[in-house]
C-alpha cells in the first residue's frame, strides 16, 4: 500500500498545480468571457464570435482538467483514511493512487505546452532521404508510427499529399493531425530520423543506414490572421495518383500551389511549393492547399518571433531541418534521441506509435527552460 509520504506528495503537487495554472483567476476570467457571449449582436460578427468561443472553450478545458485532478487527490485522501477503518481494501487505495498520479502527471505534462501555437493542430510532412527503396520504405514506416500515435491519442488524421515510392514505401507524404495540442506534442519530431537495419531490399543482407526528414508546423484555422500576397500565388493541376480506384488519374483533381515568398525581415526570397491530392474535388483541394500555405507562413512568423525574443539558447529550441535527432537501430534493439539522450529497447513499441516518452523527455528538457525564461 502507498505510504503517507506518497499521499503527501500527491496533495502538495495538486496544490502547486492549482497555483501554476491560476485556476482561481481562470474561473473569474471564464465568467467575464461568458458574459461577453451574451451581448446582443454577439453573432453578427461570426469570426470574432468564433475567436471568443474558442477562448471560452480553452478556459473551461483547463478548469475541468484541474477539477479531475483535484477530485482524484481528494478521493485518494479519503481512501487513505477509510483503509484504516477497514472500510476499503489496500488494493483500492493503490488503485486510487495510480489514478490520481496519472491525472496529475498528464496535466503537469500539458502545462509545459505554453507556446502560442502549442494548442493547435499540426501539419506533418515526411520526405525520404537519399538511398532509394530502403529510404522510401523507412519514410512509410515513420508515417505509420505517427498515424498510430495519433490514433492512440484520439486525433483525426487526413492525408493531404501522398507520393508512392518507386518499388516500395513513399517518397513524400503530408498529413494533417487535428486535435488539441497536436503541434505542442509533435514539434519535438522536427528533424532527421536515422534507421540502421539489415535491409530486406539488399541481396547480400547488408546492414544499411537510411534517413528521412520530418517537418511539423502548426495547422492554422480561420481564427488566425495570416497575410497572404495573392499576387505571389500561381496554380497548376495534375492527375492525382495514390491508392487505386476507378476515378484515379481520370481527372486533374490534384493541385500544385507555388508561392513566391519574400521574408519581410531579411528580404530573402524562396518558392514555397505545396501539392494537395486529398479529395477528388479540385476546389476543395485548392482550399486545403491554401490552408497549408497559411500554416507555413504562420510558422515562419512564429519562428521569427521566437528568435527575436531569444526564448532559449541558440541551437536548443529551434531544430534545424538538417539536424539528426533520433536513431533507430533495429539489430541492437535501440532507439535513441540525440538531443535528450533518452533511449529505449522497445523498438517494436516505438514503431507502433509509443513515442510519448521521447516527447516528454524533450519537453522536460527544453520546454522547462523556455518557461523559466519567459
Amino acid at each position: 500500500m502507498i505510504t503517507s509520504d506518497q499521499l503527501h506528495d500527491v496533495l502538495e503537487r495538486d496544490k502547486a498545480l492549482r497555483g501554476y495554472l491560476d485556476i482561481d483567476g481562470k474561473n473569474i476570467q471564464l465568467e467575464e468571457e461568458e458574459l461577453r457571449t451574451q451581448d446582443p449582436g454577439f453573432w453578427e460578427d461570426a469570426k470574432r464570435a468564433e475567436v471568443q468561443m474558442k477562448k471560452v472553450k480553452e478556459l473551461k478545458k483547463w478548469i475541468e482538467l484541474y477539477g479531475e485532478v483535484h477530485a482524484a487527490a481528494e478521493e485518494l485522501e479519503l481512501a487513505y483514511e477509510y483503509v484504516k477503518e477497514e472500510i476499503i481494501t489496500e488494493e483500492e487505495v493503490d488503485a486510487a493512487y495510480k489514478k490520481a498520479l496519472h491525472l496529475l502527471e498528464d496535466l503537469e505534462f500539458r502545462n509545459m505546452l505554453r507556446d502560442e501555437a502549442d494548442q493547435m493542430s499540426c501539419v506533418l510532412k515526411i520526405n525520404s532521404g537519399a538511398g532509394g527503396t530502403e529510404s522510401q520504405d523507412w519514410a512509410s514506416m515513420l508515417m505509420r508510427m505517427y498515424q498510430r500515435w495519433a490514433e492512440n491519442n484520439g486525433y483525426k488524421i487526413s492525408i493531404a499529399n501522398y507520393q508512392e515510392g518507386d518499388e516500395a514505401g513513399i517518397k513524400t507524404v503530408t498529413f494533417n493531425i487535428e486535435g488539441d495540442y497536436a503541434y505542442g506534442y509533435l514539434k519535438s519530431e522536427n528533424g532527421v530520423h536515422r534507421l540502421v537495419r539489415v535491409s530486406p531490399y539488399n541481396a547480400q543482407g547488408k546492414r544499411m543506414t537510411s534517413f528521412a526528414s520530418v517537418f511539423v508546423t502548426p495547422l492554422v484555422d480561420d481564427t488566425i490572421e495570416v497575410k497572404v500576397e495573392t499576387a505571389a500565388i500561381s496554380w497548376d493541376t495534375f492527375r492525382s495518383g495514390g491508392a487505386g480506384g476507378q476515378n484515379v488519374n481520370k481527372v486533374e483533381s490534384g493541385v500544385r500551389l507555388r508561392y513566391q515568398f519574400k521574408d519581410p525581415y531579411t528580404g530573402e526570397e524562396e518558392e514555397i511549393l505545396i501539392e494537395n491530392t486529398e479529395t477528388r474535388d479540385q476546389p476543395k483541394n485548392r482550399e486545403n492547399a491554401m490552408r497549408q500555405l497559411r500554416s507555413i507562413l504562420y510558422d515562419k512568423e512564429l519562428q521569427h518571433r521566437m528568435a527575436e525574443q531569444a526564448k532559449v539558447e541558440a541551437g536548443k529550441k529551434k531544430i534545424e531541418w538538417g539536424s539528426q535527432i533520433r536513431s533507430y537501430v533495429f539489430d541492437d534493439r535501440r532507439v535513441k534521441d540525440h538531443r535528450t539522450n533518452y533511449q529505449t529497447s522497445d523498438v517494436n513499441g516505438v514503431m507502433d506509435g509509443k513515442i510519448d516518452d521521447f516527447i516528454k523527455a524533450y519537453l522536460m528538457e527544453f520546454a522547462g527552460e523556455e518557461s523559466a525564461e519567459k
